[in-house]
């Protein structure tokens, strides 16, 4: 398969993008680039290969909760950059 300029047009037009002549080339060509290696894959003999389903063989795999004893006040704030008493300082992000 082979990608051509107005293909490349009809496509930017179904996508609502705009590409100036260059941009179009440029966009040819790397559409054509990923087709090329689409082919290369295609070569591959993949006839007694099984489909994969799961990345991981291993399905629902928890681990125990556990508790563990929790960060006081006074060891969470000591390497904050600002801080305020008992609170983190932040920059203000809504005005």
């Amino acid at each position: 398969m082979h990608i051509d300029i107005e293909t490349v047009r009809k496509i930017a037009h179904l996508s609502r993008l705009e590409f100036t002549r260059p941009e179009e080339k440029a966009m040819e060509q790397e559409l054509n680039k990923i087709l090329t290696w689409m082919d290369k894959l295609n070569e591959v003999n993949t006839d007694n290969v099984e489909p994969l389903i799961h990345m991981s063989s291993e399905l629902n795999v928890f681990r125990n909760d556990e508790v563990l004893p929790h960060l006081d006040h006074k060891k969470a704030l000591l390497n904050a950059h600002k801080k305020d008493s008992d609170y983190f300082r932040v920059p203000k992000v809504i005005e």
